[in-house]
């Protein structure tokens, strides 16, 4: 069994990579499909959740607190699905939603620029400097989005356990190596590597549950233990006079969610 996440960027033979590896560990190969099932769970169109991840961030602050709320949903569906196990996946964000899970093998797919160009070149017709101006654009619009939303750069190879350089390498040789590393007993889902990854799901699931009714808080899950922390603007006086009806809707939410107990905390420490 074997979990493993390519960040392939705009580099299309990434996903190439990632689907021959997965045909050679015979697990899933999943991409669009975890927007397509976010759309399903959390009944959002399709079109807005891929807006919510392919704009520049200038345009993503347009959407306001539902860029927040559509890409919980998203994470939500992804981790639903790596929960599964046995699945590769490549597209969005992956190897930041599963940072600090320790069985799962994160890969990153790149080629030199000037490959890209070309490859850009024979996908759209274009010409070389129309082409290169679009690899760029894309490149710098994908860094900004990861560092607006994360404050992490997509090309730091310290967010990776494996790079794969295609040009000496072959998309081929790059997907055996892929699923040589997926096999090592470094990536084998231990008891508590599962805990973790479970936890890390519950607490998705429940930031997707609370996301429509608080527009800020945090949560963190410890062992199906949810911890809540809103944050109102309330006076310290509103926030006493609500606090019981507050704690009893986080409560009922996260609950529905999965969580196991519930604690809430407030800005105002009470």
């Amino acid at each position: 069994m074997a979990i493993v996440i390519v960040s392939r960027g705009c580099y299309r033979r990434g996903s190439e990579v990632a689907e021959r590896a997965a045909a050679r560990l015979g697990c899933a190969c999943i991409s669009r499909e975890v927007l397509l099932e976010a759309s399903k769970i959390f009944d959002i169109p399709e079109l807005r959740l891929t807006r919510a991840i392919e704009e520049a961030p200038s345009l993503l602050e347009r959407l306001g607190r539902d860029r927040r709320k559509y890409i919980a949903f998203i994470r939500t569906a992804l981790l639903r699905e790596v929960q599964k196990d046995n699945v590769v996946y490549h597209g969005y964000a992956g190897h930041f939603f599963l940072r600090g899970i320790p069985a799962v093998l994160k890969a990153r797919v790149f080629a030199d620029l000037e490959e890209r160009i070309r490859e850009e070149m024979e996908q759209s017709g274009s010409t070389a400097e129309k082409a290169r101006e679009r690899v760029l654009r894309d490149d710098e619009e994908r860094r900004r989005w990861a560092l607006s939303l994360y404050g992490m750069d997509p090309a730091d190879p310290g967010l990776y356990d494996v790079l794969l350089h295609i040009g000496t390498l072959t998309v081929e040789d790059a997907a055996r190596l892929l699923a040589e590393a997926a096999a090592l007993p470094s990536f084998r889902m231990t008891p508590e590597a599962k805990r973790l990854l479970n936890d890390r799901v519950l607490e998705a699931q429940v930031e997707s549950y609370l996301i429509e009714e608080f527009p800020r808080f945090t949560v963190t899950v410890e062992r199906g233990a949810a911890r809540v922390h809103l944050i109102t603007g309330f006076s310290l006086h509103t926030l006493l006079l609500e606090k019981p009806k507050l704690v009893e809707k986080v409560q009922a939410l996260a609950t529905l969610a999965g969580a196991e107990s519930v604690h809430v905390t407030f800005d105002h420490p009470l």
